[in-house]
């Protein structure tokens, strides 16, 4: 599963967005979220929990979190404390939801390997904003 989650400003309009894929990466769900106005770690944490839900929803009962945000992967593993007290009950949430899985890994790639997922992020911000237009 690969996740993003993008603020235009930080905070600013900010979405959340996934793509989920069989072990033989055949794309089996692509979903994203508006977010309104929040941080781009919050939309990272957003995405992650967008994620697992529709991994949920699929069945799924082991994913691999693969997203372009380092400070969310290493908040997850451990290896890095949550400092900040508003993203403290984002990460708690993102591992409650994490428990639905048997098992689950989490890796940071470059932005360029997650083209898809962020293109999803700007898709949602730039429907958000034709529509606020209207």
């Amino acid at each position: 599963m690969h996740v993003d989650g993008g603020a235009r400003g930080n905070p600013g309009p900010a979405a959340a967005a996934c793509v989920l894929s069989s072990p033989d990466g055949e794309t089996l769900e692509e979903s994203s979220r508006f977010l309104g106005s929040v941080t781009n770690n919050v939309a990272e944490y957003e995405a992650v929990l967008l994620g697992v839900e529709r991994a949920v929803a699929l069945g799924a009962s082991e994913i691999e979190l693969i997203n372009d945000a380092e400070l969310i992967a290493k908040q997850l593993t451990g290896a890095y404390a949550v400092r900040h007290e508003a993203m403290r009950r984002l990460h708690g949430q993102a591992l409650d939801a994490l428990q639905a899985f048997k098992r689950w890994s989490i890796r940071t790639v470059p932005r360029a390997s997650n083209a898809q997922a962020d293109a999803l992020v700007n898709v949602e911000l730039d429907r958000q904003r034709l529509s606020a237009w209207r």
